[in-house]
């Protein structure tokens, strides 16, 4: 046997040592490497945590305040929803200044950059086309003579709410204000905040005014549609409001003393109411982009509001419910407020609760201790496109050539030189053609018209034409006043007299007391058109076209304890054509409103109506297309085993849009792919299908008319009715399949129609871990365009995502307004990952309300937290 040598033994004794020794060394390598990182993401991801929940607002205890009067409380409850009670009225609206910086400062900085035009100050070169745009509007500068103009007393309010914002920003500056700060520091390191003054706030309302301007796109589309279209094919496409089927919002107009003089609500009215007399993902153009930013009008915006008397309720007292709805936003545009005096009195007379916007005093939409009130869009038209004929620096009026007003303003670029822009204007208003393609091509190719008809202008002069816009908004108004006057009206008279100063953006009001009264008020600045009907682009050279004054106050609609018991606005046509004035050819057609109206009668007859039959009505998903599909399609068969299959479920379906719905589903892509084979695929001139509620109308009628020339395609191969439902519902089936799959047991409406939650700045930046600390989502929700719960989305290849949304929800009790309830999209939050940046959202899913104290018992009940701000020094 042999025996190792000594050798050949320390080699083997000493090798596996060695390899020991090595791995081990190996992993303890790897793992500091991995220690490491994990420490430095652990280092990085307290940072960004610190850096987040630094900004978050203090909610409890006592802070000292510069500029401060007295003592101010500010209760919380659990949903951050604040409560502000102040000795002087000041001192109110100083603490709302200081609240509203402490929730949303980011989104009030942010959104004062968007009216001044200086949103290439925040982002860059990137956003020179959106500041061209609105520097041309001139927003900001509107704002200024507004506030140089308002009376002692709003001029105070205005001066103490920014006093309120600014000391916020005294203790609190960059990421100590909002995260967003932080992060746009790696792009813009050198920005400053600014101090805010009163212009910023009055300067959003010109923002929402823009929201709900009505009828520009329409106008838009059919002046860049006429070129290819037959006088027939427009009347068919843009059909007049169906006053035969749908319902108006006042059917009578009520005899209803004069209000008092406007010098009783704001002292030298009379000489100020002359309107009484880091990159985001690119959009298709500058429209698009403003209505981005500011909320956007697009497929839904509109609202739904109606008042109910007591004669018809469970508690002998009115019910008022209100859903406005604009552009998804996140935060949501609403800011929930109670704002009272510690004693009510005529130098400190509020005692109101509800929602406002954040950067703007006092409360939009909401009640007081008498009152309640609530706005939808009112539709009418207030906006004019005029074509101008422009010889170098003048323009043709009257046969003689004028100057044109000239400025030039400059654009400050963050990372990038100053720009200058030449903003041009006539008397009808700023040359906006060459700022987007859209105008732009109605002056390359123009039309005009009125009363329905279209053709291209005769007896122009010589020159070059250009697109002017005429808006109310962009004149002086007393909207500021407004806001104050409606938190402190007492009864109709004083609602009416505050609805006298509401000049900008045109609403419906509806009134409730807690005497039983309900009532409504068409408010505003709305114009007296010459020659023209404000539907087409109207001959600037020719001064028979301009407005003629506005409506004088006493002569708008007004109702007063109807007969009918209840008042139902939807964007439906106001009155009928009988009215001596005309308001506007391009109502929202009126489907949401029908339903209501039929909800309520339905629900009324079944015995006294609650607060929880308002809830319904305002959950509701009835889909009137869906139904008149299920109709169309009740005998037709394809002969393809799947569509066929998903016939029979829209053949069963009650055509309510509920998110669970598979039938639903399916009626949604088939109504898609229906509008788009009739009217934009294989067309020469493509149908824009940005209005639901229209294209309703027209399929609707198009459905009674086989032979209908708008049923045959050549493109597509179909000649007949019958032949474009196969091809809709078969193409349908197929998009649905290729969304959700082959199961329909998995289609669902809800997840195809889902909300993503879209941060507006750096939610939209391209970098997915900065959209991820911003966004939420997708949130599957019901409902549908000109549906009650009307979450609209865009008709295009894109998909089904909801855009526009219900963005809060009220019904207010008049019996006891601590039965009253509300929601809203998002939260009070504007801080990212705080507890109440989305903590109302899935309530406002499934339109649940969470109840709205009141009353100083109930409001101390519902208080989790409670700030003393006091006087500094």
């Amino acid at each position: 046997m042999l025996k190792s040598s000594p050798e050949h033994v320390d080699a083997e004794t000493t090798e596996v040592p060695r390899r020991r020794s090595v791995g081990r060394t190996i992993g303890i390598t790897v793992y500091s490497i991995v220690a490491g990182i994990v420490v430095l993401a652990l280092i990085a991801t307290g940072f960004v945590v610190y850096t987040i929940q630094r900004s978050f607002p203090q909610l409890d205890g006592q802070v000292a305040v510069a500029g401060l009067g007295e003592e101010v409380t500010v209760q919380r409850d659990v949903l951050g929803v604040p409560t502000i009670t102040a000795t002087t009225a000041d001192d109110l609206f100083f603490a709302q200044g200081y609240v509203h910086a402490q929730d949303r400062f980011w989104e009030m900085d942010f959104r004062r950059h968007v009216t001044s035009g200086r949103l290439s100050e925040l982002f860059g070169e990137s956003q020179l086309p959106t500041d061209r745009f609105l520097r041309t509007l001139g927003w900001r500068a509107i704002a200024e003579q507004e506030v140089e103009a308002l009376d002692e007393t709003t001029r105070s309010y205005y001066d103490a709410y920014a006093d309120g914002v600014n000391a916020y920003l005294a203790d609190h500056q960059g990421a100590d204000t909002s995260f967003e700060y932080a992060v746009l520091g790696l792009q813009n390191d050198a920005y400053e905040i600014e101090p805010w003054t009163p212009a910023d706030s009055v300067a959003w309302l010109k923002a929402m005014a823009w929201d709900l301007r009505s009828n520009l796109e329409e106008e838009t589309e059919r002046a860049v549609m006429a070129p290819g279209s037959s006088q027939e094919q427009m009347q068919e496409l843009y059909p007049a409001y169906p006053f035969d089927r749908n319902p108006v919002i006042v059917p009578s107009i009520s005899s209803v003393p004069a209000v008092g003089t406007l010098a009783d609500i704001v002292p030298d009215a009379e000489a100020k109411t002359a309107t009484a007399s880091i990159e985001w993902s690119e959009v298709d153009g500058v429209i698009e982009a403003v209505s981005t930013l500011v909320g956007g009008v697009g497929e839904g915006i509109g609202s739904n509001s109606w008042v109910v008397s007591g004669d018809l309720t469970e508690s002998g007292k009115p019910l008022l419910a209100n859903d406005p709805h604009l552009g998804a936003s996140l935060p949501s545009v609403w800011h929930q407020v109670g704002l009272r005096c510690k004693v009510v009195s005529e130098d400190c007379a509020y005692n109101v609760a509800g929602f406002g916007f954040s950067g703007v005093p006092g409360v939009i939409i909401g009640h007081n201790g008498r009152i309640a009130w609530g706005f939808t869009n009112l539709t009418t038209d207030v906006t004019d496109l005029y074509l101008e004929k422009v010889e170098g620096d003048s323009y043709w009026r009257d046969g003689a050539l004028v100057p044109l007003d000239v400025r030039t303003e400059t654009l400050e670029v963050a990372g990038g030189d100053d720009v200058e822009l030449e903003i041009r204007s006539t008397v009808h208003g700023p040359i906006i053609s060459g700022l987007t393609d859209a105008y732009t091509s109605v002056a390359d190719d123009p039309y005009t018209g009125t009363g329905g008809t279209v053709a291209p202008p005769s007896g122009a002069p010589e020159g070059e034409y250009a697109v002017s816009l005429q808006w109310t908004a962009l004149t002086p108004s007393t909207t500021p006043s407004a806001i104050f006057a409606l938190n402190r009206a007492r009864d109709f008279n004083e609602f009416r007299s505050a609805a006298a100063l509401f000049a900008v953006p045109a609403q419906n009001l509806v009134y409730a007391d807690i005497d039983g009264n309900i009532g409504y008020q068409t408010p505003g600045s709305l114009p007296i058109r010459g020659a023209g009907d404000g539907s087409m682009p109207q001959p600037g050279w020719d001064s028979a076209y301009d407005w003629q004054g506005f409506i004088p106050f006493e002569e708008l609609p007004v109702s007063f304890n109807p007969d009918e018991g209840y008042i139902v606005t939807a964007n439906n046509a106001v009155v009928g054509d009988e009215y001596p004035h005309f308001l506007t050819r391009d109502w929202d057609y009126g489907w949401r409103a029908a339903r209501i109206v039929d909800l309520l009668q339905r629900a009324s007859a079944n015995g006294p109506l609650t607060a929880e039959d308002m809830r319904e009505i305002q959950a509701d998903n009835g889909f009137f297309l869906g139904m008149r599909l299920s109709g169309a399609y009740s005998e037709l068969q394809t002969g393809e085993e799947g569509t066929d299959a998903a016939l029979d479920l829209l053949r069963t379906w009650d055509a309510q849009n509920d998110a669970s719905s598979a039938a639903a589903a399916y009626a949604n892509v088939l109504w898609s792919e229906l509008a788009r084979n009739l009217f934009v695929e294989g067309r020469e001139n493509p149908v824009p299908l940005s209005d639901q509620a229209r294209l309703f109308l027209v399929v609707d009628g198009l459905l009674r008319e086989p032979a209908s020339e708008w049923w045959t395609n050549e493109a597509l191969g179909v000649s007949s009715q019958q032949e474009m439902l196969k091809r809709s519902a078969v193409d349908a089936y197929e998009r649905i399949v290729e969304l959700q799959g082959e199961n329909p047991s998995k289609w669902n409406w809800g997840s195809l129609h889902a909300l993503p939650l879209r941060s507006d700045t750096f939610g939209s930046s391209g970098i997915a871990p900065i959209e991820w600390l911003f966004n939420r989502g997708p949130f599957p929700v019901g409902g549908g365009s000109s549906v009650v719960n009307a979450t609209g989305w865009v008709m295009d290849d894109e998909g089904f995502a909801t855009v526009t949304v219900p963005s809060m929800r009220m019904i207010i009790d008049l019996a006891d307004f601590d039965d009253s309830s509300w929601n809203q999209l998002t939260g009070t939050s504007g801080h990212a990952f705080h507890p109440n940046y989305i903590d109302q959202t899935a309530a406002w899913q499934e339109a649940r309300l969470t109840p709205w104290a009141f009353s100083r018992d109930a409001i101390a009940k519902a208080t989790t937290n409670t700030l003393t701000l006091t006087p500094a020094g």
